[in-house]
């Protein structure tokens, strides 16, 4: 490369330098602004996922507050239409029960073959007899 006539090395490198800084100032600008963008769009994202958070956790404390409203409700509905039965029902229910449990055995094995009628063969032949008489 020439030096054009009459300059010196130092003055060219100077003036290029100078041509060089001009040329790019403009790209540095565009490049300053651009990531000053890019940091105004990240700092708005990160408000609206905070912002989408809160919303999110608002909704499912609202969520939470409503099911336990609607199971209490639901409760409450079933006791009035299934009403707890009087004690004296619930005794009779606990007796038969009781008794249920206490033949299974007895008319499992009748069942099977194994044993005879469980509950004695008169009370059979009566429970019969009485039956065919009113039938009469």
């Amino acid at each position: 490369m020439m030096l054009p006539s009459g300059s010196e090395p130092s003055e060219h490198i100077t003036r290029s330098q100078s041509v060089l800084v001009q040329a790019l100032q403009p790209r540095v600008s565009q490049r300053l602004m651009l990531l000053q963008q890019m940091e105004n769009k990240f700092g708005d994202q990160n408000k609206e996922k905070a912002s989408q958070m809160q919303a999110a956790e608002t909704a499912f404390k609202r969520n939470l507050s409503l099911l336990k409203d609607i199971e209490a409700a639901e409760k409450s509905l079933q006791t009035r239409i299934h009403p707890a039965p009087p004690p004296e029902v619930v005794s009779l229910e606990t007796l038969y029960w009781a008794s249920v449990e206490e033949y299974i055995p007895k008319w499992e094995q009748f069942l099977l073959g194994r044993a005879p009628y469980p509950i004695g063969v008169e009370n059979q032949n009566e429970a019969e007899t009485n039956i065919q008489n009113e039938a009469q």
